[in-house]
């Protein structure tokens, strides 16, 4: 029976950095998600299909297969038997997966992929709904959280870093305003499952809260 590691939390709270290094140290397959709502709205894109068009996306998603593989170590966003890993980062289309990923039927299409690669792999899976939704029967749910202040910060020096010029309180209007859509929307909104553990990442560096989960993952599956 393959073990399964749902990490659920707002945006900007490290969910893939600290799922990537739990994976990799438990050797584990991390499934992004995010990633996969990205190749679907790519497939949207290739099709030119209006982001408001819902009958049409609905109907077309069901011809768009996603799955994850991986290559050295690294993941690989697969669509329909193509590679499509170094397209979906483009800002078009992550403002195509914010658009698309709220129709029903797009949700139900990638979280039936998602349980299948849950059943036949140990993995650990970071989004919003996975907890509660996607994988209500992981053996580990996580919570993971850091305060609003904490998570701009973290933005603001990520941009920074690269050369972006960007405002700390436009940056965390930004987040909450997101924080809020996430949690009051109607499909799988945003919200700690009942048997989830919390962790706040505001006060702890990623090594340890890496160590944290880890923990908490050894004491509920004997790993």
């Amino acid at each position: 029976m393959s073990i399964n590691i749902a990490i659920d939390g707002p945006a900007g709270a490290g969910k893939s950095t600290i799922a990537k290094k739990v994976a990799a140290d438990l050797n584990f397959i991390y499934v992004d998600t995010g990633a996969m709502y990205r190749a679907m709205a790519y497939y949207f894109l290739q099709k030119r299909i209006s982001p408001d068009d819902e009958k049409t996306i609905s109907a077309e998603c069901q011809n768009a297969e996603v799955t994850i593989a991986y290559k050295d170590g690294e993941q690989q966003v697969i669509l329909n038997g193509e590679n499509v890993t170094g397209y979906i980062r483009k800002e078009e289309v992550g403002n195509m997966a914010s658009a698309t990923s709220v129709y029903p039927q797009v949700r139900q299409k990638l979280v039936e992929l998602q349980k299948q690669l849950a059943r036949k792999n140990n993995v650990i899976m970071d989004g919003r709904d996975i907890g509660t939704c996607v994988l209500p029967d992981a053996q580990v749910k996580i919570y993971l959280t850091a305060s609003v202040d904490t998570r701009a910060k973290r933005r603001y020096d990520e941009l920074t870093s690269k050369g972006v010029s960007c405002d700390m309180e436009e940056i965390k209007k930004d987040i909450e305003e997101r924080d809020y859509r996430d949690m009051h929307r109607e499909n799988s909104p945003l919200k700690q499952a009942e048997d989830a553990v919390l962790v706040d990442s505001s006060d702890l560096t990623i090594v340890q809260v890496v160590e944290k989960i880890k923990d908490i993952c050894k004491e509920k599956c004997d790993l």
